[in-house]
């Protein structure tokens, strides 16, 4: 899921910056220190999410910055509306199919990818086809390729030191698996 969410922080504007007008020095600060950046957003009032900064949309600051001794820089109040992405638990997905290794699919959902473990591919056995390096559903005989459509179901989000967030799906459910395959039922 994606969401606009409000923060508010103070922002360091370097001397380097002062001859810009404010609001683009601070735009630019903002972008270099949040964008990519691994966020827990309260959401949900009974559980924080997790999801990561994709843009800085909008920023309001306080024209009268304050000047710490030692520092030449300016610092500003700002608040700041940022696009997050923050997938959660049980929610339906679509994404091409990115890679296939013999572990499993990767799936770009937007702002990064999930995993598809070779397990939650499909309730039928499933192996990896290495001459054409694709997923075979052994039973009904389909293909999971690279470069497929399809819809799965996050069942954990967590965190994997320094790289950010990790999403595991299944396709092994009513509704969910390669695209071609829920429109021809």
């Amino acid at each position: 899921m994606f969401a606009i969410v409000k923060i508010n922080d103070y922002v360091r504007i370097p001397p380097s910056k002062f001859g810009k007008p404010l609001d683009i020095a601070v735009f630019e600060e903002l972008k270099a220190k949040y964008e990519g950046v691994l966020v827990s957003i309260e959401f949900q009032k009974e559980k924080p999410g997790l999801g990561i900064i994709i843009a800085i949309v909008r920023a309001e600051s306080d024209p009268l910055g304050v000047i710490v001794p030692g520092d030449g820089a300016s610092y500003h109040k700002v608040v700041f509306d940022a696009l997050v992405f923050m997938p959660f638990e049980r929610e339906v997905v679509e994404g091409e199919v990115v890679s296939v290794t013999r572990a499993g699919l990767y799936v770009n959902l937007g702002a990064l990818d999930g995993f598809i473990h070779i397990n939650q591919v499909a309730e039928e056995h499933v192996t990896f086809d290495t001459a054409r390096g694709s997923l075979l559903l052994e039973e009904s005989r389909r293909y999971v390729d690279k470069g497929d459509i399809v819809r799965a179901r996050v069942y954990v989000v967590s965190t994997m030191p320094g790289k950010g967030l990790r999403i595991h799906m299944t396709m092994r459910q009513p509704g969910l698996g390669k695209i071609e395959w829920i429109t021809k039922s």
